[in-house]
């Protein structure tokens, strides 16, 4: 697999993340997460061994990337810096690796930033950093690193938007397949078939499905259940390309939905078409979520309603292709041109068994909001 990137944009990359940490009274870094090895390093991380890091300076250093043995190989062929510093599981601990780069650099007793917020960051793994790095200071560096990459570059633009086309053929797949008499496993399968064959990567979640009963299921695994005519049915899911996630979802009716679900799904797009309308270079990323709660609100669907309204999507690994961007009335940050997120709207009602989630993917440009994954906000009627 050759590079996803050229040597020259990891560079400059680089040279962002140590102007930043510098500006922060920061002296170097170590980042845990795949999704950070990745991005600055080029290293195609194997996400269930958290204890790989990638350590550099604020100077001219060489990141040295600290893995297991077995997972060299691979990297060599992604990667494009050289200091590999292996570790053999059982044996070595990763921990004292670490430590011995951030000596060899002169970081030693300095003010270390690292993405303590990351799911690979685990209690145990950071406890031994802190005690083989002492006296330096390890600082949660988590939304700094990860804000290098909210804005994307051309190249990485190039990566969203094909896997955004994995996920329109996945949609493709679960409009012909949705019928009465299929389980939502199958047509998870569908989905994932019609992605995959196409040259989509592996997910960082699940391709979400709830029908029925089980629609107001947030983060619902697809079960064996089998649909019902009548039945409402929620899909969510990701095209994905070099490790770029597009999200995509959309609420199906098996037959001519009730009353009560139109009204619901259309409260659902009125906030959705809401809150995008509010989206612009430079705007408050706050007022986004603030506009798409006025139409729930309206509707009396408001007090059903609890997902956030958008999250940032990037390079992603299992557990999670969820950014540190998060599209809330608690949000201090602005949009920027080269941003990619999805907006939606989940309605749950249990006491109805009913639900609804819609929404998209999106990229914003100086030219405007540009909606990756179209056609998601209609209710589609399956006959």
């Amino acid at each position: 697999m050759p590079p996803a990137f050229s040597e020259s944009e990891y560079k400059e990359r680089l040279a962002r993340a140590r102007e930043l940490l510098k500006a922060k009274g920061l002296d170097g870094c170590i980042c845990i997460a795949p999704e950070l090895l990745y991005y600055f390093a080029g290293h195609e991380a194997y996400t269930f061994f958290s204890d790989q890091a990638l350590v550099f300076s604020t100077g001219d250093d060489e990141p040295s990337l600290i893995l297991r043995e077995v997972d060299i190989p691979v990297s060599r062929e992604t990667a494009w810096i050289s200091d590999f510093r292996p570790f053999h599981y059982g044996k070595d601990d990763p921990a004292d690796l670490v430590g011995e780069a951030v000596r060899e650099k002169g970081l030693g007793g300095k003010k270390l930033g690292a993405d303590l917020g990351s799911f690979s960051a685990s209690a145990g793994y950071v406890e031994r950093l802190r005690d083989v790095l002492a006296p330096a200071q390890i600082i949660d560096a988590t939304e700094l690193i990860n804000s290098l990459r909210l804005v994307k570059s051309p190249s990485e633009l190039a990566y969203v938007q094909e896997a955004a086309t994995y996920a329109n053929a996945g949609m493709e797949a679960a409009l012909s397949a949705m019928r009465p008499g299929i389980s939502e496993i199958q047509l998870a399968a569908d989905i994932e078939y019609a992605m995959r064959s196409r040259g989509c990567d592996y997910a960082a979640m699940p391709t979400w499905v709830r029908s029925g009963p089980r629609s107001p299921n947030a983060h619902s695994q697809a079960t064996s259940r089998i649909m019902e005519n009548g039945d409402v049915v929620c899909v969510e899911f990701a095209g994905i390309a070099r490790r770029y996630q597009c999200v995509t979802m959309k609420t199906f009716s098996l037959g001519e939905p009730t009353a009560r679900v139109r009204a619901m799904h259309e409260a659902g797009k009125e906030s959705l078409l809401a809150g995008a309308q509010a989206i612009a270079v430079g705007a408050p990323v706050a007022g986004a979520e603030e506009a798409s709660i006025l139409p729930m609100e309206r509707s009396g669907f408001s007090q059903f309603s609890n997902m956030r309204f958008g999250i940032g999507i990037s390079a992603a690994y299992p557990p999670s292709w969820v950014d540190t961007m998060s599209i809330i009335r608690e949000s201090r940050e602005v949009f920027r041109s080269g941003m990619t997120f999805y907006l939606h709207t989940s309605i749950q009602i249990p006491d109805e068994g009913i639900g609804a989630l819609i929404g998209a993917s999106y990229l914003l440009s100086d030219d405007g909001l540009e909606q990756l994954t179209p056609g998601s906000e209609e209710l589609a009627v399956v006959s």
